[in-house]
């Protein structure tokens, strides 16, 4: 899935945020569970790097789809911020 970009110009509805994780994630098969991915998103909620709602400032993934891949970490360059929850 691709960086939506960092643009003002590029918002998206939350409804279009999900179709679009909906439809990424069919084509993974690595994903964590329901909790790792609540607290997960929870993690990025509480960030300052935070954009639009939806959007990783430091890479420009949309938090919903890296958040439920199990091989992705947090991004931030001062500390990985899902390090502490376990599996």
């Amino acid at each position: 899935m691709s960086c939506k970009g960092c643009s003002a110009s590029v918002i998206v509805t939350d409804a279009e945020v999900e179709q679009l994780v909906k439809e990424q994630l069919a084509l993974e098969v690595d994903l964590v569970d329901d909790r790792v991915y609540i607290e997960r998103l929870s993690r990025c909620q509480e960030c300052p790097s935070l954009a639009y709602t939806n959007t990783c400032g430091h890479c420009g993934c949309l938090v919903q789809f890296r958040a439920k891949l199990a091989y992705k970490t947090c991004p931030d360059p001062s500390g990985n911020r899902w390090l502490t929850i376990t599996k």
